[in-house]
């Protein structure tokens, strides 16, 4: 398992696993005959199999395998999905690179029975940590505890935000939004009810509660970022052109704009002010062994942490979250 890529002291240490991907300028790809993947154009699923079902595919056709499966054969994917097996996933791969299959059966072997899908619009990171991460302080062994802290933290984080030079008026709506399905777990909403697996559901499929709780943790990233410049500079980097930026420009261009994609130095950022730890698991298409061993970066913040770490999946361009449940739990299935 690889630490936390931003280190002061060693800030060689980002993974290498986890390459910044280009978005745009990928080459286009003629149409060589039928296509193995039903619901994708030819042209498009064409580049995925690799001349050797065993060989890895190039960092390009790895990205563009997955921007597909997620655009083309699920246009209309929630903006976060009930729990489905693993299953489910290693069938999208099946009939492509096997590197990939045996990564999630290693995956499935390793405990992640379950994958909860999160749309792919950019947003996917900052959505799927902020779902993890209010699912983890409903489940929680101390419930009152986990909130109490989870609010302790937000509390703290509003002067930060000023100090950044967010104005409370710009943010206060997205903060309150935030805290209030948290403080959801403890106290009941005016229906008389309390968080469950299934309303949290609900919430993050409702575009007004779950972008708000995006820009939020998206203005919390920028004002660590800008709030602590000589940890973040040196990792500042155009991620399409490679070249580096200041922490103004970055910040407004590639955190705080909604739709733009978050790497190390936003993920670093984020998980240190909500004070949450990370375990991304890097599905790449890599050969590491022939069991298709899967490597994990940790973004670890709290040594004694009051609830258990948010477990991520990352695909070239896109993050999901991974469970050790396999589907809901009965009280979304009861309503």
């Amino acid at each position: 398992m690889s630490e936390n890529p931003l280190d002061l002291e060693e800030p060689t240490s980002v993974s290498p696993e986890a390459p910044k991907m280009k978005t745009t300028g990928l080459p286009e790809v003629e149409d060589t005959g039928p296509s193995p993947y039903p619901d994708i154009p030819a042209s498009d699923a064409s580049q995925f199999t690799a001349t050797n079902e065993f060989e890895p595919l190039t960092p390009i056709q790895t990205y563009e395998m997955t921007q597909s499966l997620l655009e083309e054969a699920i246009p209309d994917r929630p903006l976060i999905a009930p729990l489905a097996p693993m299953a489910v996933l290693r069938a999208e791969y099946e009939e492509g690179s096997q590197v990939f299959v045996k990564q999630i059966d290693w995956l499935t072997a390793h405990g992640s029975a379950g994958i909860r899908r999160t749309r792919g619009d950019g947003d996917c990171f900052y959505r799927s940590l902020a779902f993890a991460y209010i699912e983890r302080l409903l489940l929680a062994k101390d419930p009152p505890l986990a909130v109490t802290s989870a609010i302790s933290v937000l509390e703290a984080s509003q002067p930060l935000l000023e100090a950044a030079g967010f104005q409370r008026m710009v943010f206060e709506d997205f903060y309150d939004c935030f805290v209030s399905v948290i403080n959801n777990i403890l106290t009941p909403e005016g229906n008389g009810r309390l968080l469950t697996s299934a309303s949290l559901l609900e919430a993050f499929n409702s575009p007004e509660v779950s972008n708000s709780i995006v820009v939020y943790l998206r203005l919390l990233t920028s004002a660590q970022i800008r709030a602590d410049p000589d940890t973040y500079s040196a990792f500042l980097f155009h991620p399409e052109i490679g070249e580096p930026m200041e922490v103004r420009d970055f910040c407004e261009t590639f955190v705080e704009a909604v739709g733009k994609e978050a790497d190390h130095v936003q993920m670093t950022a984020l998980s240190r002010v909500l004070k949450v730890n990370i375990s991304v698991a890097y599905l790449d298409g890599h050969v590491r062994g022939e069991e298709g061993k899967v490597d994990f970066v940790e973004f670890n913040n709290v040594e004694d942490s009051v609830i258990d770490s948010v477990t991520l999946l990352y695909r070239p361009g896109h993050y999901d979250i991974l469970d050790q449940r396999s589907e809901e739990p009965l009280d979304l299935e009861d309503q």
